[in-house]
């Protein structure tokens, strides 16, 4: 790009024709920003400015995905704490079912033993009519015989 101004045998800087002295210095002060590498830092910052610009584009992705995982732990939060309350009340039911069942258990211990008092009332009626059941019988035994003492005696 610069060539035209380099002289081929000493590579100086050298006046084209120009025929107004405005153009000649727009020409070297290009001319002197390549020569001190002004070009070549104006390209570095352009390649300095994309990758800011890359950079910056990595932290929004990035502030993208945090809020993502963000907004997906305070959601398994909220499903764990729904859980939690759901399994308090599970415990609160077994507990319930618990007393009920214990209250249950005595109950069937009570009933247990009206049972057993009542076998044992049985038992003992049971007893009470064996015993007049023998009393009776020896009674009508007697009775039988003193009939049969009166025929023999009558006949």
């Amino acid at each position: 790009m610069f060539d035209k101004f380099k002289n081929d045998e000493g590579g100086e800087m050298v006046k084209d024709r120009v025929d107004s002295d405005e153009s000649a210095e727009s020409k070297l002060t290009v001319e002197s920003t390549s020569e001190i590498g002004i070009g070549e830092l104006m390209g570095k910052r352009a390649k300095l400015e994309e990758a800011i610009d890359y950079v910056g584009l990595m932290i929004k992705n990035l502030k993208d995905k945090r809020t993502l995982l963000e907004k997906d732990i305070e959601e398994e939060s909220v499903d764990i704490k729904n859980l939690k309350e759901k399994l308090q009340k599970v415990s609160e039911y077994i507990d319930e079912e618990n007393r009920g069942i214990k209250e249950l258990a005595e109950k069937r211990q009570q009933v247990e033993n009206e049972a057993d008092e009542v076998g044992t009332i049985i038992n003992s009626l049971r007893e009470k009519l064996s015993n007049v059941d023998k009393v009776i019988e020896d009674e009508g035994s007697r009775v039988k015989r003193i009939k049969e003492s009166r025929e023999s005696l009558s006949d």
